[in-house]
């Protein structure tokens, strides 16, 4: 099979960076909600060993990079910024820059400084020019190393988890508020996708592209002759995700979401982020998993069809190249990764879709939330005690695909053939 997507890897700050830093998550760590105590001020200690994992990197073939940046890091105190953050950073980009490593930067990606948290995140209209002023200060700080920017990663998914299902910071349980936060996050998107715009027009920098990383499934009901199973499904599908795709594309907000502010209807992407990684069978208002499907070691299905239907929803709504921002599986042991990867890639290049790029979720197993260093997701494993790296053999696989631009015979047999998904 020809590849012509480009392959890369994605991260991001708070999961691998380490540090002790005042932000939402090392606060929940603090309250004791990491499933296995780990700590994110541990992570990858990527603060300290950045040289060494762009460097594998570069070795493995990767050409490009999904990363973030850390907010409170970079702004400890509101207005008042980190100077050594902007240039760690800098020194980093630098390097990907001498290792021909493109950057795409992800600005916000799960975490807020417990300054901003404190006076109510995303929850508040109001501070919605407060993440504008960090938006501006990190795209001048930044624009002569990226011209590729994601605004919000998983806006969905961070209002659900934490205001609705609140597994994840500040651990609320009011639909309210999580349609609120979705409403707030969409109209930053909308106005940090203008801003990043402008500013870089202003330096002069061309070949400017901005968008958001979705996240999206595939919403099935358990019956399709039940019409509550069918009614559950399409309501919860839209709730999740379809009116806030709407609402980050065009500026459309429909009924749950609001509008805040002045926003513009409109085109509000250069390209589709897609993350995607499960199906999701409805009985009810709750999300749910198909009776004997496969599954990852989260209990997540694993449903590569899913990755080309849901790419093409976003292509019929929006004529923009695709972007696959993450595509990953939980595997403990590697013993099924080589076959996730490979299958979801076919799906992709038998599309005939727009995808340009795939970012795997992800390059090193890291903090990952709520699961802490449970569930590994990387093609590197880490050590965490020693933090050493090591490639694993989906990594090998992945190096070899981006290295030959297709997958032979050989290497399916080397890498594929004999790995099963489980029930």
């Amino acid at each position: 099979m020809k590849l012509n997507i480009l392959l890369g890897v994605s991260s991001a700050a708070t999961q691998i960076e380490g540090g002790g830093f005042s932000h939402t998550w090392s606060d929940w760590f603090l309250k004791g909600w990491i499933k296995d105590s780990s700590s994110p001020a541990n992570a990858n200690d990527h603060l300290n060993r950045w040289k060494e994992d762009i460097d594998l990197m570069s070795e493995m073939g990767i050409k490009i990079y999904r990363l973030s940046i850390e907010w409170a890091r970079i702004e400890p105190e509101k207005g008042k910024y980190n100077e050594e953050a902007v240039l760690w950073y800098r020194r980093l980009l630098e390097y990907m820059k001498s290792r021909g490593i493109a950057p795409l930067l992800t600005l916000h990606h799960f975490t807020n400084p417990l300054w901003f948290e404190n006076t109510g995140g995303f929850a508040e209209p109001a501070n919605i020019q407060i993440f504008l002023g960090f938006v501006e200060y990190a795209v001048r700080q930044f624009s002569d190393f990226v011209d590729e920017y994601v605004t919000i990663n998983e806006p969905n998914v961070f209002a659900v988890m934490g205001y609705l299902n609140g597994v994840f910071p500040p651990g609320l349980r009011s639909i309210g508020k999580a349609l609120r936060v979705q409403s707030v996050m969409a109209v930053c998107h909308i106005k940090a996708y203008d801003l990043i715009h402008k500013i870089r027009r202003e330096l002069g920098f061309k070949n400017t592209k901005v968008g958001f990383a979705h996240h999206a499934r595939v919403f099935v009901p358990k019956s399709n002759i039940n019409l509550w199973h069918k009614l559950c499904s399409a309501l919860v599908s839209h709730i999740f995700q379809g009116a806030i795709i709407r609402a980050c594309l065009f500026g459309d907000f429909v009924f749950p979401l609001k509008r805040y502010g002045k926003v513009q209807r409109g085109e509000y992407a250069d390209f589709h982020g897609l993350n995607y990684y499960s199906r999701s069978t409805i009985s009810s208002p709750a999300d749910g998993i198909r009776e004997d499907a496969f599954h990852n070691d989260l209990g997540w299905e694993i449903y590569p069809e899913g990755i080309g239907i849901c790419a093409g929803e976003l292509c019929k709504m929006l004529k923009r190249p695709v972007y696959i921002t993450e595509n990953g599986t939980c595997d403990n042991n590697d013993s099924f990764r080589c076959r996730y990867i490979y299958d979801h890639l076919k799906v992709l290049e038998d599309s005939g879709l727009p995808v340009e790029r795939y970012y795997h979720w992800c390059f090193t197993d890291n903090f990952e939330w709520c699961e802490g260093e449970s569930a590994r997701f990387g093609i590197v494993h880490i050590d965490f005690k020693t933090q050493k790296r090591t490639v694993k053999k989906s990594g090998r696989f992945y190096s070899a695909m981006i290295k030959n631009k297709e997958i032979t015979d050989e290497m399916l047999e080397e890498f594929v053939k004999a790995q099963e998904y489980r029930k």
